[in-house]
């Protein structure tokens, strides 16, 4: 099983930071699952302009494949003016419409406002239910407030809500393909 983190943005380390620390969590949980950092700001990729997917060359076909490749995902965005980054939703718009279909996503975002959790359930689980992939329940939102300076995330509730994010992943992943899995009981 192949466990996709993506790091939707092209500057900062909070939204990295995230994604890593739960690719770490879910491989605690299920030490066999192998992890990937995707993380767009070591890409250039293309603008969607609408053509076929196959067609794309370059980092733009190699980031297209390492996603349809995957199994399921972690997908985390920073949240600037109250959405998902530009640079997300063109990865999203690159893909083939069967990439995600049948599988399993967790999401996180990052931002300035404890408001803009709300980009998750409004913005971000839509497009999954278009792509036909299962979101998970829970999700992550992280304020600059749960991080020191130098980046690494300190807020105690917030790192719990990590662990059981990236639990609901592995569990409802491991569920779908039959796999056998190993979930403490909380």
């Amino acid at each position: 099983m192949k466990l996709l983190g993506i790091s939707g943005t092209l500057i900062g380390e909070k939204t990295a930071t995230v994604v890593k620390k739960l690719l770490e969590e879910a491989q605690k949980i299920q030490p066999d699952v192998e992890v990937e950092l995707l993380d767009l700001r070591d890409y250039d990729v293309q603008f969607c302009d609408g053509r076929d997917p196959a067609t794309y060359c370059g980092d733009t076909k190699k980031v297209i494949e390492i996603v349809s490749a995957a199994d399921f995902y972690i997908m985390a965005t920073p949240i600037f003016q109250g959405s998902l980054t530009g640079v997300l939703k063109n990865l999203i718009d690159l893909l083939p419409v069967s990439a995600l279909r049948n599988k399993v996503i967790g999401f996180a975002a990052t931002g300035g406002t404890y408001q803009h959790y709300l980009v998750i359930e409004n913005q971000l689980k839509p497009i999954a239910g278009y792509f036909r992939a299962f979101s998970a329940p829970g999700y992550v939102y992280l304020h600059r407030d749960h991080f020191n300076q130098m980046n690494e995330i300190v807020d105690e509730d917030v790192l719990e809500r990590i662990r059981n994010l990236a639990q609901e992943v592995v569990f409802m992943q491991t569920a779908l393909k039959g796999t056998p899995q190993k979930i403490e009981n909380e």
